[in-house]
């Protein structure tokens, strides 16, 4: 496959102009975040640069040329979810163009979304998640900050991203709660369990103190140079904890949210309680852990069942 960076450069300047007038339009008019804005610019301008190979452009763009982007992205072996995503980023920017009266017509109205079967989260048995939260070493600050970490992620659900955005006002101590600003800055309180509580306490004592510094700011888990953590050092800590645990189930950032869905799920919980304790503004998204649940019990059937 043509390396992405130089298909987009071939994108006309109009082009990538109207996008960046577009990715500023819903910024500020919805506040997504960053991660979803790059969907759009990278989808748009992939689109973009493939209409000027066709000596066509964004704005006369019609159905014909997006179901010909469309062939071309199946012989190019792009796969039904990316092809999906690309279609909500192409209906958001036409729908855009038709609300500023620059449109009059959405060449994506009649289009439909290639049909996908969702992916099955992977997931961590329960002895596999107490192994690996029984790695970090907790005579140091580090060891103290990754359990309390590891211990949150997994008794709260959190995506990797609203857990290294907790700051410590954040935590209600007294009601066993935290306030959380999840995807498009919608809030939802979420439960935190005794023994996340109590590490995070024993974190915030002993850890937190020997990893601040004079510049640092509110969030609750700190790296050494007393800074915000980031994505990628919390997601090195996990897979070194989990080779040292011997954990040979491959892991994704989102593991212990999908093992907290789906353990959740096994002992009883309902799809509407998991929906909001997930952030999933939609049901369906919830959904597909009642798979993960129901292939659970088929196993649990077979194994103990005389006539499994």
């Amino acid at each position: 496959m043509v390396d992405r960076r130089r298909k987009i450069s071939n994108a006309s300047e109009q082009d990538l102009s109207e996008i960046e007038l577009f990715c500023d339009h819903v910024w500020m008019e919805q506040g997504l975040a960053d991660a979803t804005l790059s969907s759009y610019r990278t989808d748009l301008k992939l689109f973009a640069a493939w209409l000027n190979e066709q000596s066509g452009e964004l704005l006369r763009a019609n159905q014909s040329s997006i179901q010909a982007y469309l062939a071309h992205r199946f012989q190019q072996q792009y796969s039904g979810r990316s092809t999906a995503r690309l279609l909500s980023s192409l209906r958001k920017f036409y729908g855009y163009l038709c609300q500023q009266h620059r449109l009059k017509v959405d060449p994506t109205q009649q289009i439909e979304n290639p049909k996908i079967q969702p992916p099955v989260p992977k997931s961590l048995s329960e002895k596999d998640v107490e192994r690996l939260i029984e790695q970090p070493d907790l005579d140091t600050a580090l060891g103290l900050r990754d359990r309390a970490m590891l211990e949150l992620l997994y008794s709260s659900g959190l995506r990797i991203t609203e857990l290294i955005s907790i700051e410590v006002n954040q935590i209600g101590f007294v009601q066993g709660v935290m306030r959380v600003i999840g995807k498009g800055n919608k809030e939802r309180l979420v439960p935190i369990g005794e023994e996340a509580l109590s590490s995070i306490q024993q974190y915030l004592k002993y850890g937190r103190p020997e990893l601040a510094s004079q510049d640092t700011n509110d969030y609750l888990f700190l790296s050494t140079r007393g800074s915000k953590m980031t994505r990628q050092t919390f997601w090195y800590r996990i897979k070194h904890y989990a080779k040292t645990a011997g954990i040979k189930t491959h892991l994704s950032p989102h593991t212990l949210r999908h093992a907290f869905a789906t353990h959740l799920l096994n002992h009883g919980a309902d799809l509407r309680t998991l929906q909001m304790l997930l952030g999933h503004s939609d049901l369906s998204t919830t959904q597909i852990y009642t798979y993960v649940a129901k292939e659970r019990l088929k196993q649990l059937h077979s194994k103990h069942h005389p006539r499994g």
